[in-house]
């Protein structure tokens, strides 16, 4: 499967009836996280490439670059783990903000029930989420979707202990579609424009 297959989803199929038909205050979907959080994500305005291993994780990174004509951009991240990662790619970084309008950033956690990325001081320091670039591009991996924010901070709490991260806060608000353009509760919020990478890591 290319990977421009695997955009916008791609694996289990998921009922025309469940995607289309739900209504927002139904109750939750009774299926597996990973398809909860693809059906949200994508209504959400998400972008989403679901990789099995680090060629195709490279693969997609030149292929949204390429769409984009990025070739030239600098790509500003605060998390020195994906500077090493992705030094061998064809990609500068900056931890300029003013030098770049691309944020390239890991996340805590995939919250399934509302398709939002969890994303703390570890990602993002202290900056709020309308001072981040307008284009993000999220790496993350199977291990890190959850069903709920309930469940991503027990998780949180547990694995920093005594040194819990500050400036918890969702990315929800992508890039307008038709379902949430008009959606009272993205007033104020900044859409972004999200890329999401997901390495399988099961």
């Amino acid at each position: 499967m290319g990977v421009f297959d695997k955009l916008f989803g791609g694996g289990k199929k998921v009922s025309k009836e469940t995607v289309e038909t739900r209504g927002d205050h139904m109750p939750d979907l009774k299926i597996p996280v990973d398809e909860k959080f693809t059906i949200y994500f994508k209504k959400n305005g998400g972008k989403f490439i679901y990789c099995e291993d680090d060629a195709e994780i490279s693969e997609a990174l030149k292929s949204i670059v390429s769409e984009n004509d990025w070739q030239s951009h600098l790509f500003y991240t605060l998390d020195q783990r994906l500077q090493s990662r992705f030094s061998s790619e064809k990609i500068e970084f900056t931890e300029n903000r003013k030098e770049s309008d691309i944020f390239f950033t890991t996340c805590e956690h995939l919250i399934a029930h509302n398709g939002s990325i969890l994303v703390c001081s570890n990602q993002i320091k202290e900056k709020k989420l309308d001072e981040l670039p307008s284009n993000l591009i999220v790496f993350a991996t199977t291990s890190q979707l959850v069903d709920s924010i309930s469940e991503a901070l027990k998780v949180i709490k547990e694995k920093y202990r005594k040194n819990i991260p500050n400036n918890i806060t969702t990315l929800k608000h992508f890039q307008p579609t038709p379902e949430n353009k008009n959606d009272f509760l993205s007033y104020g919020s900044a859409s972004k424009n999200v890329y999401l990478l997901l390495l399988e890591d099961y």
